[in-house]
């Protein structure tokens, strides 16, 4: 990491006079582009003392993605990982994992309360009514709030077109069974801008692997109106609806030889989520803009997880069936005023989330067919394993104030300066008896936290066409729900906490036409929530953890004429400085598992005539291990993609991708469950997710445009 942090300084000091020389008197910034996510409000990004990722609408129009992570991982250290049909983990700044360390938003209000986040939650968005995305890399709890550790996604809806606009496209792709269609329909009269998307996919039982049908659908509807020159109205809602198969990951044999097969025949996970927000915004003072916002979720997700299903004994297994429900009503309140003294800014506000949190489980026993391994068949078995039934409601408090000042106290420098205050309640009622011979959980109980999260930041803008920044903030998650009260007894924990260090730099080569956006970070955990067995068979959750991430983000653009090209990729180590899960076994100084050594990406792209574009994608991932014990290596992957589009006539595009063009065998997610002690027998202890083959997707669009 120093001789990282001594090439971006020699970088930094190279670039400096190279850019004062090419456009001494030019007074924009050439990377300049607004973000809102970086200050909860719109700041050049310039000017903006952290790492922050943008999709706009030109690039999700032009290439057509797939799953949000065709968005979301052209963006340097950002990977989306794909669990099938839309399930998924991420990593930002984390090894690619499950855990609370994101927080996912949409035009700035997370779509989930804290204390149920859930690593599958992105798929409650509607990408076909999303404007754009902008992620912010690093710890951004001081807007934020919990959760927001590794990063925070912020989703941005579209709004209403200044004229009649409406779309329909159609998608296909035979090899994975997948048919998708999308509408929208927008327009504004007078005051009163309307906007409704529509996304729906299909993907079939009849495709290269077994047991993977997936359904959803997802409608937006945004509607805005101006009640004056200076103040308008926006409400949204957002509902989806998800049925889809839960395929699992297949063991060492069965991935080698056989990638299509599931041992799932029953996994599942329906998902419906409805989310409703209506802002205000307005001046309410000289120089000074309000906003006021109340919102509201109620989302239901049941499920048969395939990775509950284990201890198997002979041809039996166990496995769950559980429910977990949320209710939450809101309030965001923001107010912003700007002065003159040092160019200052001032941004504060309150937030106050209410959510209720009913959790359901029972516990199945498992039939598994001694030939293939498949799971066949299951049961309610609660009366010989009364253990894992569960029956509770959470009801969770969560207020904060937060408050962020900006100044630029010399010429070509921003300074900022914020914090948050988070308070977090949680009332757990279990609706079950405690104790006796039988346990169904933990009793009732009150439990209260609280943290501040603080954020300093700079920027210096190194003549026109580029700026440098330094940044140090905090972020916090406290425990879940399912950790505190999942098991019999109630873990005594506390919020873990993570401190964010970061120098960055942004530059605009040949005229603006090449760009450079790289970020060298570290970011300590401590207090991490690690699982603890205490005696064989009996574990509990405790603060026991120090982790270090610490890495080299690094990003180009070129886009000329006839020829465009993208460059991302992150350079990462992500170490267990404290780990020890038992008496016995200590993985402390020990890599993190699923901790890629890089994530690379590459894209060029050629016009060759007016209306057409093709592009190559290449696409690298590194190696990383599998188990804790660093003793179990997946060897990383290379894939190659293709995209092609081409304007028919006006307003009709017809488009092709080709996925995984060389036709690799390579896995989305591996793991391992060898400790390091003991026999090791790889088709029975590593799984592997595995990924698709080659694919053509072929697609269809319309757009009509009054104008």
């Amino acid at each position: 990491m120093n001789k990282t942090l001594l090439v971006l300084a020699v970088v930094i000091t190279v670039a400096y006079p190279c850019a004062q020389a090419q456009q001494p008197e030019q007074t924009d910034h050439a990377i300049d582009t607004v973000v809102v996510s970086g200050s909860r409000a719109q700041s050049w990004l310039s000017e903006t003392p952290q790492a922050i990722g943008v999709v706009n609408a030109k690039t999700l129009e032009r290439d057509k993605p797939k799953t949000m992570g065709d968005i979301l991982n052209r963006i340097a250290g950002v990977y989306w990982n794909d669990l099938g049909n839309e399930q998924h983990s991420m990593s930002i700044r984390q090894p690619i994992g499950t855990n609370a360390v994101y927080q996912y938003l949409e035009d700035g209000i997370p779509i989930r309360p804290l204390g149920v986040f859930n690593h599958n939650s992105l798929n409650e968005m509607n990408m076909a009514g999303a404007s754009g995305v902008e992620v912010v890399k690093g710890a951004a709890s001081s807007l934020y709030g919990s959760n927001a550790v590794g990063g925070a996604v912020n989703f941005l809806t579209a709004g209403a077109s200044a004229t009649p606009t409406a779309k329909v496209g159609v998608r296909r792709d035979g090899v994975a069974g997948f048919t998708r269609y999308d509408t929208s329909a927008s327009d504004t009269w007078g005051p009163l801008g309307l906007r409704f998307s529509h996304y729906s996919s299909r993907r079939s039982r009849d495709n290269w692997q077994e047991y993977s049908y997936g359904d959803k659908d997802s409608f937006s509807l945004r509607a805005d109106y101006a009640l004056s020159p200076t103040s308008q109205l926006r409400a949204t809602i957002v509902h989806t609806d998800l049925d889809a198969a839960m395929t699992g990951s297949l063991f060492e044999n069965d991935y080698r030889n056989n990638r299509g097969k599931s041992l799932n025949t029953f996994t599942y996970r329906k998902d419906k989520t409805t989310r409703m927000n209506l802002a205000w915004e307005g001046a309410t003072t000289a120089n000074g803009t309000s906003t006021v916002t109340v919102f509201t979720r109620k989302n239901d997700h049941g499920q048969i997880p395939a990775y509950s299903i284990g201890s198997c004994a002979g041809m039996l297994c166990k496995g769950v069936i559980n429910n977990n429900h949320v209710d939450s009503l809101g309030l965001d309140v923001k107010h912003q005023q700007e002065f003159a003294w040092l160019r200052s800014r001032l941004i504060a506000g309150v937030y106050v989330d209410k959510s209720d949190n009913p959790f359901v489980s029972d516990n199945l026993s498992i039939v598994r067919d001694a030939a293939t391994g498949r799971y066949l068949r299951y049961s309610l078995a609660n009366a010989s394993n009364p253990q894992g039934v569960r029956d509770y409601q959470t009801d969770i408090l969560n207020t904060a104030v937060f408050a962020q000042w900006e100044f630029s106290p010399l010429p070509g420098t921003r300074v900022v300066l914020g914090g948050r205050s988070d308070a977090i309640r949680y009332d757990y009622h279990n609706h079950l008896a405690p104790g006796g011979s039988v346990n169904y959980g933990a009793p009732d109980e009150s439990r209260s936290f609280s943290h501040v999260s603080p954020k300093l930041g700079a920027t210096y803008a190194i003549g026109p066409a580029g700026s440098a920044y330094a940044n140090v903030s905090q972020g916090f998650t406290p425990p879940e729900v399912s950790q505190l009260y999942g098991k019999t007894g109630i873990a005594d924990l506390q919020p873990s906490v993570y401190n964010n260090y970061e120098l960055g730099l942004r530059w605009a080569f040949l005229q603006g036409r090449l760009k450079l956006d790289t970020a060298l970070y570290r970011l300590d955990g401590r207090d991490t929530i690690v699982s603890y067995t205490v005696s064989p068979g009996n574990s509990e959750n405790r603060n026991a953890g120090r982790t270090r991430s610490e890495g080299l983000e690094l990003g180009l653009n070129y886009d000329s004429g006839p020829f465009d090209a993208r460059f991302a990729t992150a350079i990462a180590r992500h170490r267990y400085l404290r780990y020890q899960v038992s008496a016995t076994l200590d993985y402390s100084g020990r890599a993190m598992p699923q901790a890629p050594r890089d994530i690379t990406s590459i894209e060029i792209g050629y016009k060759p005539v007016a209306g057409a574009r093709i592009a190559l994608e290449a696409v690298h991932q590194g190696r990383y291990w599998m188990n804790n014990a660093n003793t179990v290596e997946y060897k990383g992957h290379a894939l190659l993609n293709v995209r092609a589009s081409y304007q028919l006539a006006r307003g009709l595009e017809a488009w092709a991708q080709v996925r995984n063009l060389a036709d690799k065998r390579y896995a989305d997610s591996a793991s391992s469950s060898y400790a390091g002690t003991g026999s090791y027998a790889a088709n029975t202890q590593n799984q592997y997710t595995p990924g698709a083959p080659r694919s053509v997707m072929l697609g269809l669009g319309y757009t009509f445009n009054a104008l």
